[in-house]
């Protein structure tokens, strides 16, 4: 662990602090409003190429100031919750989540929901998801037979969700899972779009398709929380863990709140788990040195029973690996934001009332001063001697600071798990399909359609 670093935040000294460096071009009041909706990532790196680890961009008259590096990364995720805000940056994810929940929530409230979920990120929980996931895996492909053929994109999304929901939301709501259910998440998460950082209410079709999923939603889990209170049955699970949950006044979540919980966590293991899912198939296909490297790692460990438990997995250091660098290259989440709610300096530089911050993992970790080679796909830069990974606020694929992702270990586990199910009982090859990055939604999947042939392992 590194110690806590020294406050890097001052109040704003006139004629002291010096101005972010600002970026060329954009327009009188929408500033780089259209460069941003139409290519987020290559404004993002245009910024840092001209700028540097500090530079400043309008969005409909807004600045925002983007950091980049660790040291960067270091003073802007140590601030705290009242000078520069989560919640405020995340208003486009209220509408998702629920007024009330999460970024729809005062932080003190937001703070002990989070803290709500500890109970469901425990070993011997973790040990119970990673048997649920190897369970959903095989049962998928129980009917493969000896060849064929899978798109990636939509079948790591349909698998991860049976996998998701089942450790997130129960049993019942998993043997009931239906068109409709699939249907309403689909809407959901595409209504998470660049504009949503404009104004979250906007009247788009994206945007309404969005509320009304949203509602059903809130219907569907509803019912399942009332079976089970009528029944009387006790999962081991996320929603047995948020009906068990108490605020500090002793009071019980709300129903709305529950199905808030739930989505929030659905998102972060469904939407993280599907992509880093398939990029991790995707690149060990395209890097068949490490591909026979993990294959071999799991079909060593797998020879004998095919016992998918929590301690075999973690184990698994090469797959570890993969999965990790697959993060690295194609980080789920592009960009990572906080709101300045008072005037203040960070390293030297101007922050002001209303500005927006951020980082983003994709700049990031294609920065050569940090990651050697930066732009190859080499899992072994996180093995002994290099562990690239651990210099302190480096690789920020789950964030940083008191907001990092809590549930990273549980999404890690998850790919872990399904690619060695995967990899022990087939062979993989791509298809003809380019591989390319679909940059429509917020988190950044494989571009449909990608085709890969499977054919099962000779004993």
């Amino acid at each position: 662990m590194t110690a806590p670093a020294q406050s890097t935040t001052t109040p704003l000294s006139a004629g002291r602090a010096k101005k972010p460096p600002k970026l060329k071009g954009g327009f009188p009041i929408i500033g780089h409003t259209m460069p941003f909706v139409k290519d987020t990532i290559g404004l993002l790196q245009k910024t840092y190429d001209e700028c540097g680890s500090v530079g400043r961009f309008k969005l409909f008259g807004k600045d925002m100031i983007l950091f980049t590096g660790p040291e960067a990364h270091e003073a802007l995720f140590r601030q705290p919750d009242e000078v520069l805000s989560p919640n405020a940056a995340y208003k486009m994810m209220v509408p998702v989540f629920g007024e009330g929940v999460a970024y729809g929530a005062e932080p003190a409230k937001m703070a002990e929901q989070m803290h709500m979920l500890y109970p469901a990120l425990r070993n011997n929980r973790m040990r119970t998801y990673t048997e649920t996931v190897a369970r959903e895996t095989l049962d998928i492909i129980a009917d493969w037979g000896d060849e064929g053929q899978i798109e990636v994109s939509s079948f790591f999304g349909m698998l991860t969700n049976f996998t998701s929901s089942s450790c997130l939301l129960g049993t019942e709501f998993r043997n009931e899972m239906s068109e409709e259910f699939s249907k309403v998440y689909y809407d959901l998460e595409r209504g998470i779009v660049a504009w949503g950082y404009i104004h979250p209410y906007l009247p788009i079709p994206a945007f309404r398709r969005r509320d009304r999923a949203r509602a059903r939603l809130g219907e569907m889990v509803s019912e399942i929380v009332e079976k089970r209170r009528r029944s009387g049955y006790r999962g081991e699970d996320f929603l047995q863990t948020l009906m068990d949950a108490e605020y500090s006044d002793g009071s019980k979540l709300s129903d709305h709140e529950i199905t808030g919980m739930l989505v929030a966590a659905m998102f972060a293991g469904h939407h993280t788990s599907s992509v880093t899912t398939a990029w991790t198939l995707i690149e060990l296909l395209r890097h068949p040195r490490f591909l026979e490297e993990v294959r071999t790692e799991i079909r060593a460990r797998y020879s004998d029973s095919e016992d998918y438990n929590f301690h075999s997995l973690r184990d698994l250091e090469k797959t570890e690996g993969a999965v990790k660098e697959a993060l690295r290259i194609h980080p789920p989440l592009f960009i990572l934001l906080r709101a300045a709610l008072q005037d203040c300096e960070i390293l030297g530089y101007q922050v002001k009332k209303g500005n927006w911050v951020a980082v983003s993992p994709m700049v990031a970790h294609r920065d050569e001063r940090v990651f050697q080679d930066a732009l190859a796909y080499d899992p072994h830069r996180y093995g002994p001697g290099r562990e690239e990974d651990k210099r302190p606020f480096a690789y920020i694929s789950f964030g940083g600071g008191r907001h990092k992702c809590m549930g990273n270990a549980f999404a890690i586990l998850q790919i872990k798990t399904i690619i060695a199910v995967l990899l022990n009982r087939y062979d993989f090859e791509l298809g003809d399909d380019p591989v390319e990055t679909d940059f429509q939604g917020l988190v950044l999947g494989p571009k449909p359609p990608i085709t890969v042939r499977y054919k099962r392992r000779r004993a």
